[in-house]
């Protein structure tokens, strides 16, 4: 009798693993890739464009101080510089959206700022739609740019005013919010603090959840063909992330949706914040005197620039960049009292060629100017010493008032 040979037996070993979690992480990095890939063509179209439109206004500033109202062409110049305006607006929002706008922060109260609002708004829903407000009476401040938050609210007001089709109520609230935790949601992680947090909630007809995650995105808008450029969200983003808040929407079809803006609060008391400069018709005050070296890479900006400086009767010294900048600078014997330059140019930056020149030249006044804002072009070195910012595009009043503002200091000094 034969053994028979024994059989292996046949098994089946199954491996499995949860790949939810690196699928999302995927997705996020996929996400952010293609959304800094679009901040980045942003930024730099409207850092050009802002080139532009600095050399457009201000000339037609120049044209302006030879022209009275009276003239004929001093109506064409004013659609100009509104227009040129608009223009300037229209790159504000691309240059939010890459977060790299001007923003000028100041320490505000959100319930004064509704409240200002409120008349506005009121006009922008329409008579059917009720516009409710309920405060936190407790609530924090906020350190924000208190023109761009206006233009964030007043958007996502609209939106709800659309989704409702006209007739309905919005609500805003805030309240305080104190997180001991992280809290994650939406693919991005809120950090422990004290928030000020702003809801806009209407009852409309809701966001589609296969949409919900795309409407921050630049052009991509779920109104139909013509009614909307998919650029108000993609801004209201641009503004919160710069400030340094998050932004969060909550949807369900035929259900209405939630926008929920976190802004850190704001605890230190500060100084009232300085007004803006006036950019109406120029007027050329009492001559001055000084002499200005201006480094501006963009032939029709550092035309203008130098025309309204020496309109003004400042001695002004044009160079293209910083290289020649510096090897004017070499003659000890020439005198200069200020710099005038651009940030973002060919070869040596702004800040770089002025801490050269401020070695031998310790005292000299300084003027950054930039299509970008102030903190965008940060080395990660100490503060020039005696700068100050002027974002593009800047008018003549805004360029000689700097100037003026500037030297009266040295001479203060």
């Amino acid at each position: 009798m034969c053994n028979k040979a024994t059989q292996p037996d046949t098994h089946l070993i199954a491996v499995l693993n949860d790949v939810t979690e690196l699928k999302s992480l995927e997705a996020q990095f996929v996400q952010s890739q293609k959304m800094q890939a679009i901040g980045q063509l942003a930024g730099g179209v409207a850092h050009d464009f802002n080139n532009l439109l600095t050399a457009i206004s201000g000339h037609c500033d120049l044209l302006l101080l030879r022209h009275d109202e009276g003239d004929q062409n001093y109506g064409d110049l004013i659609q100009i510089h509104q227009n040129a305006n608009r223009a300037a607006s229209l790159v504000g929002q691309l240059l939010a959206f890459s977060r790299k706008q001007n923003l000028q922060p100041e320490v505000i109260d959100l319930r004064d700022t509704l409240s200002d609002l409120t008349h506005l708004l009121n006009r922008l829903v329409g008579e059917k739609v009720t516009l409710s407000l309920h405060h936190d009476p407790a609530l924090a401040q906020i350190k924000a740019d208190k023109r761009q938050l206006e233009q964030v609210l007043m958007n996502l007001v609209v939106n709800a005013r659309d989704a409702m089709n006209g007739a309905g109520e919005i609500q805003v609230e805030t309240e305080n919010l104190t997180l001991t935790e992280p809290m994650i949601k939406d693919r991005a992680v809120v950090p422990p603090g004290d928030y000020v947090v702003v809801k806009v909630i209407d009852h409309g007809h809701g966001i589609a959840p296969e949409k919900l995650p795309k409407i921050f995105e630049p052009f991509y808008t779920t109104k139909r063909t013509g009614e909307g450029t998919g650029l108000g969200l993609s801004t209201a983003y641009g503004i919160v992330k710069q400030t340094g808040g998050y932004i969060f929407a909550d949807s369900a079809v035929d259900n209405g949706t939630e926008f929920s803006l976190l802004f850190p609060a704001f605890h230190l008391q500060v100084a009232s914040p300085v007004p803006p400069v006036q950019t109406s018709h120029p007027q050329m005050s009492d001559p001055a005197d000084g002499v200005i070296l201006l480094v501006e890479d963009e032939a029709p900006v550092r035309a203008f620039a130098s025309r309204a400086l020496r309109l003004r009767g400042y001695s002004v010294l044009e160079v293209d960049c910083a290289e020649a900048a510096l090897d004017l600078l070499s003659d000890t014997e020439l005198h200069v009292d200020l710099f005038v330059t651009d940030v973002i140019m060919p070869g040596m930056d702004g800040p770089t060629w002025v801490r050269k020149a401020l070695k031998e030249r310790e005292n000299t006044k300084v003027i950054f100017v930039s299509g970008y804002s102030e903190d965008a072009f940060s080395d990660g070195q100490p503060r020039v010493p005696n700068s100050v910012f002027l974002p593009k595009p800047f008018s003549l009043n805004a360029l000689t008032q700097t100037v003026q503002t500037q030297l009266s200091a040295n001479v203060a000094g």
